[in-house]
């Protein structure tokens, strides 16, 4: 846990400082965007529609050209919106997860944020690539990505 701690303590505070994506933010996300995945990435609060916009530009600057990389990066945590939690509730979620109690109702579907975005992705018609690393962002390389790709995307997430 403590390794983490950095990286949750500025997700914390970006959460709770996080500004709506401007104009050109926004047509730099439609960009990227699926018309299928659309959906996803606009009903995520405007914390995770920041975070993955700023990963999936981190990937890009890293690999020029690799769309489905930026795409990976920019849905990877649709799932969080299902829980409808603010910064407070994401950080007891988070502490209750990393203490491996119960968690109760939102928190929940929070921590199952994973499998419920990778399930809305598949739905939706995601690339395998963009549905496995929203699966498995927080578990580990799958076989189905290339330790290079998965390299990427995770310095990018935790940039």
């Amino acid at each position: 846990m403590t390794s983490a701690l950095p990286h949750l303590v500025r997700r914390f505070f970006g959460v709770l400082r996080a500004a709506p994506l401007g104009p050109a933010d926004q047509t730099e996300a439609a960009v990227l965007l699926r018309e299928a995945e659309s959906g996803l990435f606009w009903g995520q609060p405007r914390a995770d529609q920041r975070h993955g916009l700023e990963c999936a530009r981190a990937v890009l600057a890293a690999c020029p050209g690799r769309r489905d990389l930026a795409r990976a990066a920019l849905l990877h945590d649709v799932g969080k919106r299902h829980a409808g939690l603010g910064p407070v509730g994401r950080a007891l979620a988070t502490t209750l997860g990393f203490l491996h109690l119960p968690a109760p109702g939102r928190a929940a579907a929070y921590l199952a944020h994973t499998s419920s975005g990778a399930a809305d992705l598949a739905a939706a018609g995601a690339e395998p690539l963009v549905v496995a690393y929203a699966r498995h962002h927080h578990t580990g390389r799958p076989g189905s990505i290339t330790p290079e790709d998965w390299a990427a995307l995770c310095r990018a997430d935790h940039a």
